[in-house]
């Protein structure tokens, strides 16, 4: 392990950073048409129930990563096989949020630019970080979340201001029952993006006051849902469903409909919101797949792995599909079922079960 620490306030804004993330930028849960906001509020219940799982396992192995605990829990070879596993999937989520945000950049601000070279400048500014280590980069997200809400402030302020909110939009309220936003809430919301709270199972041992991490997680994980319903009920009142539901980053399309006199084209600003979000959580999958894999393989230097994990990231935000389309589809259709469940519900908890029996 690197020999740094981190406040819980400290981990209270790297968890709030990472998963706004990506979340602010797709069309959230909008498969549950105008109740999209109570389905979010509903998922971060599951949320929470996610991260307890992880909070539990911290309990009994709170000063060892999970690539070296999960040897001690179902045994070496065994043990060695799932960590493995677990660092290439943070490989992949890491690759599939650095597609994301090169496909906004691409389609958005720089149409011209080729996605590679997009998703290339992002990966450097995220190794550049991450070989500094978590420290830095706790610290830099202490900074930037005041920032960011700055310019979150600023937005819901204009929008009011544009007269463009229509809460008749919002209505009827429960028109097809709760069961469809149950629905989305639990096979949509609760893995995008509560239960990626999972990566960070590899950052609480560098808590330096463990008493606080439950608490810490427990707030961040609300305030995270409470963020991510006004947005997505924002965005329904001045796009409408129909609207949200055709735009590829309806966030940015509600700013792109502000205009009070000489303030107009504003989402230039929010992109770059977007972008600091993204940077933070590309760079927490990529610290947890190096930390991982410098504990698992016994290496000394972490920081030299920063580059070539860097360019397999890269690599793989390329490769993962062949256009924003299917990169789109294969998130909300493929992973959740195959990858999410498993790897943030049914190992862990299978793990949990073993260790709760092993440490009675």
């Amino acid at each position: 392990m690197e020999k740094a620490k981190i406040s819980p306030l400290q981990l209270f804004f790297l968890i709030l950073l990472f998963q706004l993330g990506s979340a602010l930028l797709v069309p959230l849960a909008i498969e549950a048409k105008q109740d999209a906001w109570i389905s979010i509020l509903l998922a971060t219940v599951g949320g929470i129930f996610i991260f307890l799982i992880y909070y539990r396992l911290y309990l009994y192995y709170p000063k060892v990563l999970p690539t070296t605990y999960v040897q001690k829990i179902i045994g070496v070879f065994f043990g060695r096989v799932i960590a493995f596993i677990y660092i290439v999937f943070f490989l992949y989520l890491a690759a599939r949020v650095l597609r994301d945000f090169g496909e906004m950049l691409a389609v958005v601000g720089y149409r011209e630019t080729p996605l590679s070279v997009d998703n290339l400048l992002l990966i450097l500014v995220v190794v550049y970080s991450v070989r500094k280590g978590i420290e830095v980069l706790a610290r830099s997200g202490e900074i930037f979340s005041v920032f960011i809400y700055l310019l979150a402030i600023s937005g819901f302020i204009l929008v009011m201001s544009s007269k463009l909110i229509d809460f008749d939009k919002l209505k009827p309220f429960l028109e097809y029952g709760l069961w469809p936003i149950l629905k989305v809430s639990l096979t949509q919301v609760v893995f995008f993006p509560f239960g990626e709270i999972f990566a960070f199972s590899m950052i609480l041992p560098y808590l330096s006051n463990p008493k606080k991490a439950k608490i810490t997680g427990i707030l961040a994980i609300v305030l995270t849902g409470i963020n991510l319903a006004i947005v997505m009920a924002v965005n329904i009142s001045v796009l409408g469903v129909d609207g949200v539901s055709r735009s590829l980053f309806p966030l940015l399309a509600t700013i792109q409909t502000i205009n009070i006199g000489f303030l107009e084209r504003l989402d230039i600003f929010f992109m770059l919101a977007l972008i600091i979000l993204g940077f933070f959580k590309i760079s927490i999958y990529v610290y947890a797949a190096i930390i991982g894999i410098a504990d698992l393989f016994n290496f000394n230097r972490q920081s030299v792995l920063a580059f070539p994990i860097g360019f397999v990231v890269w690599l793989f935000s390329i490769a993962i599909a062949s256009n924003v389309t299917e990169h789109m589809q294969e998130g909300l259709n493929i992973v959740p079922f195959y990858l999410h469940l498993p790897f943030q519900i049914i190992f862990p908890l299978f793990i949990l079960i073993i260790a709760f029996f092993k440490n009675r």
